[in-house]
């Protein structure tokens, strides 16, 4: 792959984790964190967000085709880097290493929740409410829901940490207390959407989330 094709990559894999997919993990965390106030919560939000107009076309778009190629991409570059925590074992070279361990975990996780969530959506034509029932389901089991939380962690770590090292690649941040900035604010961003994905698994494992379900 020549100097150019790759730079070129590497820029694209770079914004695209940003813009849709760090929006769409924002976006997503924040509609499950509605089920802390209850089932109909979440349920209005997930019937609203199905009644966009050309939902399918913008999901294959802005969501799938790029999460797949950064994805895919970002599975070369962490395969192809070189880490050199023996001889370099500073902060930044672990950061790094756990950059492409988490995107790892998060790609797997992905098509796992995919699969278990909207695709089924799409296979079974279920309901917000059958949806809804189902992943609370999903989540009362105790290996699932400790899955999911080192899922929610990794894919927020790789999203904030990301966001630090793009603001660098892409000369926003240049000298070091604007990093140090830039580092303080992101390391912020991950244990404020980190709680708000931790409580959403936590609203969903509790016994009594399907039985104000029921209810209604």
């Amino acid at each position: 792959m020549s100097s150019q094709r790759s730079f070129f990559n590497r820029r694209l894999h770079s914004l695209l984790g940003v813009i849709p997919v760090g929006f769409f993990l924002l976006e997503h965390l924040y509609t499950n964190y509605l089920a802390t106030k209850g089932p109909q919560e979440f349920i209005k939000q997930v019937e609203w967000l199905w009644g966009i107009p050309f939902l399918p076309l913008l999901e294959v778009f802005f969501i799938f085709l790029p999460l797949l190629y950064h994805g895919v991409y970002g599975l070369y570059i962490a395969f192809q880097a070189k880490n050199n925590l023996e001889r370099f074992g500073t902060f930044r070279n672990w950061m790094f290493v756990l950059q492409r361990i988490t995107g790892v975990i998060t790609l797997v996780f992905v098509i796992w929740h995919v699969w278990e969530t909207r695709l089924q959506v799409a296979l079974h034509g279920s309901t917000a409410t059958e949806l809804t029932r189902d992943f609370a389901q999903i989540i009362s089991n105790n290996v699932t829901f400790t899955l999911y939380i080192i899922a929610v962690l990794s894919a927020v770590f790789h999203f904030c940490n990301g966001m630090w090292t793009f603001l660098i690649t892409w000369g926003v941040t240049v000298g070091q207390r604007a990093q140090r900035v830039s580092f303080a604010i992101f390391t912020f961003l991950f244990v404020v959407v980190s709680y708000l994905g931790i409580s959403a698994l936590v609203a969903f494992s509790k016994a009594d989330f399907l039985q104000h379900l029921a209810l209604k």
